[in-house]
């Protein structure tokens, strides 16, 4: 038959070093099994090759960016220790650790391309502000973008107040759409005369008229999205290769990290900051909702705030979960002396940032949301998170929007709202007694797969069918694979298939 003729993909000396059946055999082996064992190495050959060349593409970017000349951004440790002197806190070892990787990094003219991944709460943006000085002081600018224009905007407030102890919160600037047309047009100007060196704004700065011909550091906050084209798109505006700092507070397991950002260094900050008290977690069943309601009106009266997220914005048939809008009407039944807010996708961007901005500024006390409220919005008034059907929460989404409350001075609190009055599974009880992320995204992992943990934002372009990302071992041995083809200088237009997907995952691969 046709499949027993299939050309082999992989070179003769990995197939021998790996023990991997052939392609043909693989696949004839998928479609009429002999029995579970032969299936399973069928898989695992299908599985290996997936990874394998995911893994290629991903250093051979890697050595790509190796080749390419950033300007070395040199350390000046008074400096650092002045700022650390002026802190309002002790930074935790993973803090100081992470920034130490930056600076070495920084100090070479190849460019940085380092991914920071913090717990909800651990401290990344003090992370960002130390790389961004040093780049400052050495006569440098730096760009910083983030996903909406409201955590642009907190971004720009938080750091202007982290850099005012050494005087230099006029270097900072912000450029938004929300701008108006005279604030756009000082800020390019401060930014091309070099007045301002840290912009501030969202990734609409690549498509910008903005001037930084004196770039040294990007920061791309929460993006998924930072792939080679953009790099390249930066690049050109600078005049030559930039060092790049990723952040994101989405806990993602080392084994993952590796396999999906495989050009990037991972620095991993898992120590929450002295003195933050834990969340107060609670698992609700629907008939003990009074309960709930007479805590909340206990949060409401002492003058703080309460976020509700929902997994929909409207009643649906096929799922039996709470949507927004029933919650928000309830709510507003519920408690009428109080102004009750709602929030979903379905909303224009502005309108969201009304919504979000007045729950900011305490014009409302309790805000009914879908998951749309971002990761990273700073409220520090709001102490409370009802999580309505919280079974159909991926554990690190949970853990998430968890991560929004207790941000200030206060305890924070999170309900995890059941659908039904059945015993709670393995998962919510998890949430319930674990605050570690990178734990909770193993757990998911393990028992959901890696669609769980990127949630909507699903891994489309990867599209690993076969290979299990929860399968480690399988996972380092195609890895060590693809630097042993890199180092035999094996010549990849030999293999004619797999030249093809590599070349298209080096397209996609990099933050997508």
């Amino acid at each position: 038959p046709y499949i027993r003729q299939l050309p082999e993909t992989l070179p003769p000396w990995l197939l021998a070093d790996a023990k991997l059946m052939s392609r043909a055999k693989a696949y004839e082996t998928i479609h009429f099994p002999d029995d579970a064992e032969t299936l399973a190495a069928a898989r695992r050959r299908l599985g290996f090759e997936e990874v394998f060349s995911l893994s290629l593409a991903a250093l051979m970017n890697k050595a790509e960016i190796a080749h390419e000349h950033a300007l070395a951004i040199d350390f000046d440790e008074q400096l650092a220790k002045d700022f650390v002197k002026h802190l309002p806190f002790r930074l935790t070892n993973p803090q100081r650790r992470a920034i130490w990787q930056i600076y070495l990094d920084m100090q070479r003219t190849q460019p940085m391309n380092r991914l920071v991944e913090g717990d909800v709460g651990s401290g990344k943006t003090v992370v960002a502000a130390m790389a961004a000085l040093m780049v400052m002081h050495s006569g440098r600018q730096v760009v910083m973008m983030a996903p909406t224009e409201l955590l642009a905007r907190q971004h720009y407030q938080s750091l202007t107040r982290l850099l005012a102890a050494l005087g230099l919160e006029e270097q900072v600037g912000l450029l938004i759409g929300g701008l108006s047309k005279r604030a756009k047009t000082t800020i390019r100007q401060q930014i091309a005369d070099g007045t301002v060196r840290f912009v501030v704004g969202t990734h609409a700065l690549l498509q910008d008229t903005v001037d930084v011909h004196n770039l040294g550091l990007v920061i791309v906050d929460e993006q998924h999205r930072f792939g080679v084209d953009q790099r390249t798109a930066l690049q050109a505006k600078a005049g030559h290769a930039v060092h790049v700092l990723n952040t994101t507070a989405t806990p993602i397991p080392r084994s993952l990290a590796l396999t999906l950002y495989g050009e990037l260094d991972i620095s991993i900050i898992d120590a929450k900051p002295q003195g933050r008290a834990p969340i107060i977690t609670t698992i609700v069943s629907p008939n003990s909702r009074q309960q709930l309601h007479d805590d909340l009106r206990q949060q409401l009266a002492d003058g703080r705030q309460v976020f509700v997220v929902c997994a929909l914005i409207q009643d649906s048939s096929a799922i039996k979960s709470r949507s927004a809008e029933q919650v928000y009407r309830e709510m507003q039944r519920e408690f009428a002396d109080y102004r009750v807010g709602l929030l979903h996708g379905k909303l224009r961007s502005d309108e969201k940032d009304a919504v979000m901005q007045a729950f900011v500024r305490h014009e409302v006390d309790i805000l009914v949301s879908t998951t749309v409220i971002e990761v990273g919005v700073d409220v520090p008034n709001a102490s409370v998170m009802v999580i309505e059907g919280a079974e159909r929460f991926g554990l690190a989404q949970a853990h998430q929007l968890r991560g929004r409350v207790g941000r200030g001075e206060h305890q924070g609190y999170c309900y995890l709202v059941l659908s039904d009055s059945a015993p709670p599974s393995k998962r919510i009880r998890a949430l319930q007694t674990s605050h570690d992320g990178f734990r909770l995204a193993e757990l998911d992992l393990e028992i959901r797969g890696p669609g769980a943990i990127y949630g909507t934002m699903q891994h489309g372009a990867l599209d690993l069918r076969i290979a299990s990302l929860g399968d480690t071992r399988l996972i380092a041995a195609a890895r060590s694979a693809a630097e042993q083809f890199l180092a035999r200088q094996d010549n990849l237009l030999h293999y004619e298939q797999l030249s093809a997907r590599v070349q298209r995952l080096r397209a996609v691969t990099n933050l997508n």
